[in-house]
């Protein structure tokens, strides 16, 4: 029992700690994104130096994708154990008197943002495999801009985005709380955490989500 218990402590410490991780590329990923909207030429600069430097390109990058695939089997993993050791489902649903309705569908918004990752990675991450490493186009510093623009072209896509966004800050309003929780962090500081967590969670997402409607109006 001893054993278990510390392997699954283990689980949710690196679960955790991949999820700050991941927060800490997303708030990257949204730094230069946003630069999109206010300046061509700052995003296409940004782009092309995250786009050629060996270290993102071969270092980074593959620790990233590693770090998804991580967090979220661990994130299944865990919600196995959990709806193992729990046995049966709450005998009388009481809102959130048992829990919060983001702790009970963290798997729910969890396979959403899942799902939106690879939409991601098939409309940017997959084309610019091609276009360096298949096709082996010329690099031009200048075509971020515009192929971003393009994207956002679609109703579809952008709806498809902004939705995403949704069910990524629930998840967000979540994970980061009981992220700092499960690491055993509780200190004069945890009212601070949380509230930056909020609205890391809600900031971000709409963020994102404004950037895909601004370009999609200005196409």
């Amino acid at each position: 029992m001893g054993a278990l218990s510390s392997s699954t402590i283990f689980r949710k410490v690196a679960m955790a700690l991949s999820g700050l991780f991941l927060m800490i590329f997303l708030l990257q990923h949204f730094l230069i994104n946003i630069t999109s909207v206010f300046s061509a030429d700052v995003f296409n600069q940004l782009s092309h130096f995250m786009g050629t430097n060996p270290l993102v390109q071969f270092v980074l990058q593959p620790i990233l994708i590693g770090g998804v695939i991580f967090h979220f089997l661990m994130g299944f993993v865990l919600e196995w154990q959990n709806n193992r050791a729990r046995g049966t489902k709450y005998a009388v649903f009481k809102g959130s008197a048992n829990a919060s309705w983001m702790s009970r569908n963290m798997l729910i918004s969890g396979a959403t943002v899942l799902a939106f990752l690879a939409l991601h990675f098939y409309d940017f991450w997959v084309p610019e495999i091609k276009h360096k490493y298949i096709d082996f186009l010329p690099e031009d510093p200048n075509r971020y801009h515009a192929e971003l623009v393009h994207k956002f072209e679609d109703l579809v896509r952008v709806l498809i985005y902004v939705v995403s966004f949704f069910f990524l800050s629930l998840h967000l309003l979540h994970g980061f709380a009981s992220s700092f929780q499960s690491m055993g962090i509780n200190n004069k500081y945890t009212p601070l955490i949380k509230s930056f967590g909020k609205l890391y969670a809600v900031g971000i997402p709409l963020g994102f989500a404004f950037i895909a409607i601004i370009h999609f109006l200005n196409h």
